[in-house]
C-alpha cells in the first residue's frame, strides 16, 4: 500500500503517556492523529492526516442546522502476537456509503476509505489497548460543510476519521425498558442510516428509561407499537425454545449491524439452533417468558460486542432472565468473536484484516 494519495503531518509529541490503557472510560480519550478529506466541486480531494485537534466551524455550517451528518463505529484490536487488526472494515465502508445515499450525501470511495484506515491506524497502533475486551474505537464522520442558511443538500462536505482507546462498553448485565409510546424509526424513514438525528431523537426516551433504573430502551415498531426492533446501542436477539430470533432489517427501520451479521453467520455455522430473522412481537416474548420458553436475550453491536440482557419491562410486566453463564448463546458468540480477534481460532469467514503498517519518512 502506498501513501502517495495522503499528505501526512505527524504530531511532534504523542499524548499516549498521559493515558492509562488499563483503565479506560468509553469515548473519553483520543489518539494522536486524524484523517480528513473534503468534497468540493463534485469530487473528494485534499486527503490528509493531521495531529488530532479542534476544527474551526462557521456558525451557519449546514450540518449544525439541518442535520446532514452521518458516522460509523468500528474497532481495531491486537491478537496475542501483538499484531494490529481490523474486523470486517470493508463492511463499514459499505454501510457508511449506504448512510450517505439515504441522507443525500456523496459516497466516499471505498478503496480510499480503506487506505485511510490502514495509514491512520498504522500510525496510531500503539494506542490499541492489549487487554481483552478493550480496543481502539474508530469513528468515521461525514458532515455537510456549506456555510449558509437554506434547506437543501449541501454542495460541500467533510470526512473525518479519528480514534480513541476504549474499555468494555457494558460491565454488567443489561436492563431494558420496552418503550410503548416513543419510536426510533418508521418505514420510509432513516432508521437504517447511522445519522446523527436518530440518536438525538432517542435521547429523551433513553433519559426517561435511565431515570427509572434501566440501561437502554427496547424499541418497538412505529405503526403497531408491538414488534421489537433494536436497542439504542445494539441489535437484539432472543433465544426462545430451540430457536434464536432477531428482527429482520428489510424495512429500513433497523440498523444493518455488522456484529449482528457476524453473529448470524456464527450461529448458523457453529450451533444447532434454528436461526430466524422474522418479526417478533412483544406479546410473543411475554408469552414465551410466562411459559418458560424464553431462555435468553442478548444484544450485539460494535461498541458493546455482546451484551447480556437481565431484565425486560413492558408496562406492568417485568421479565427477569437468570444468567446462563457459559451455557449462554450470547457468551458463546462473545467468546468466539474475542478469540477470533485474538488469533486463537481459525478465521474461516475471512473477517480479520491485518493493519498495514505505513513506512513513513522522518519528515512525515
Amino acid at each position: 500500500m502506498t501513501m502517495d494519495n495522503i499528505a501526512i503531518s505527524r504530531t511532534t509529541k504523542s499524548r499516549l503517556a498521559e493515558v492509562d490503557l488499563s483503565n479506560l472510560k468509553f469515548g473519553r480519550h483520543f489518539s494522536d492523529h486524524m484523517f480528513l478529506a473534503d468534497y468540493v466541486d463534485g469530487e473528494w480531494r485534499d486527503f490528509r492526516i493531521e495531529p488530532f485537534g479542534y476544527i474551526p466551524m462557521h456558525p451557519s455550517l449546514m450540518a449544525l442546522h439541518y442535520g446532514q451528518s452521518i458516522f460509523e463505529g468500528m474497532k481495531a484490536s491486537k491478537n496475542v502476537e501483538g499484531q494490529a487488526l481490523f474486523f470486517r472494515p470493508e463492511m463499514h465502508a459499505k454501510r457508511l456509503n449506504r448512510s450517505a445515499e439515504r441522507m443525500c450525501m456523496p459516497t466516499f470511495p471505498e478503496e480510499m476509505f480503506l487506505e485511510a484506515l490502514h495509514t491512520l491506524i498504522g500510525m496510531d497502533s500503539d494506542w490499541i489497548p492489549p487487554h481483552e475486551g478493550s480496543a481502539l474505537y474508530i469513528r468515521p464522520l461525514m458532515y455537510a460543510a456549506d456555510e449558509f442558511l437554506g434547506v437543501k443538500p449541501s454542495d460541500n462536505y467533510r470526512l473525518l476519521i479519528f480514534s480513541g482507546p476504549v474499555g468494555p462498553y457494558y460491565s454488567k448485565r443489561i436492563q431494558l425498558w420496552a418503550e410503548p409510546y416513543y419510536i426510533r424509526a418508521a418505514p420510509g424513514g432513516v432508521g437504517a442510516a447511522k445519522t446523527a438525528g436518530n440518536y438525538a431523537a432517542a435521547m429523551l426516551p433513553s433519559k426517561l428509561a435511565k431515570e427509572n433504573g434501566y440501561d437502554q430502551v427496547l424499541w418497538l415498531d412505529a405503526i403497531h407499537h408491538k414488534y421489537v426492533q433494536e436497542v439504542g446501542t445494539m441489535n437484539i436477539f432472543f433465544v426462545i425454545g430451540d430457536s434464536i430470533i432477531t428482527p429482520p432489517v428489510t424495512e429500513d427501520t433497523i440498523l444493518h449491524g455488522i456484529t449482528r451479521d457476524s453473529v448470524l453467520h456464527i450461529l448458523r455455522e457453529e450451533t444447532d439452533y434454528k436461526v430466524e430473522e422474522r418479526p417478533l412481537s412483544i406479546d410473543e416474548i411475554v408469552e414465551a417468558y410466562r411459559s418458560g420458553e424464553l431462555k435468553e436475550c442478548f444484544g450485539s453491536g460494535t461498541a458493546a460486542v455482546i451484551g447480556d440482557v437481565e431484565r425486560i419491562t413492558y408496562g406492568e410486566i417485568d421479565m427477569r432472565l437468570p444468567s446462563r453463564g457459559e451455557e449462554s448463546v450470547g457468551v458463546f458468540c462473545k467468546n468466539y468473536l474475542n478469540r477470533l480477534r485474538a488469533g486463537l481460532i481459525e478465521d474461516k469467514f475471512n473477517w480479520i484484516v491485518p493493519v498495514e503498517m505505513p513506512e513513513l519518512n522522518p519528515a512525515g
